[in-house]
């Protein structure tokens, strides 16, 4: 039983990973395209002083581990709430 309760979070933190890493190969192979998307994500705001890409590898590891430590944090509370109303 105790498996289960980390099944949602371990989903969640793998899900996370792959993403992060596919979206940073788009990002290297589609610079232009990508911050586009970004800027439309951000509902236009303007991006140009910030239009460089910082694709260094701490940069890509950083990002990779924090995101799938938020992604894991967030599943698990996501699982316990459902456990909660799902009562």
């Amino acid at each position: 039983m105790k498996a289960q309760s980390y099944a949602i979070p371990n989903a969640l933190a793998l899900t996370t990973a792959v993403v992060f890493v596919i979206c940073r190969v788009l990002v290297g192979l589609f610079p232009d395209a990508s911050f586009a998307v970004a800027q439309s994500w951000f509902h236009g705001i303007e991006l140009s002083n910030a239009s460089t890409w910082n694709l260094t590898l701490a940069s890509f590891f950083s990002g990779l581990i924090s995101s799938t430590i938020t992604a894991w944090i967030v599943g698990y509370i996501f699982a316990k709430v459902y456990r909660l109303f799902a009562k």
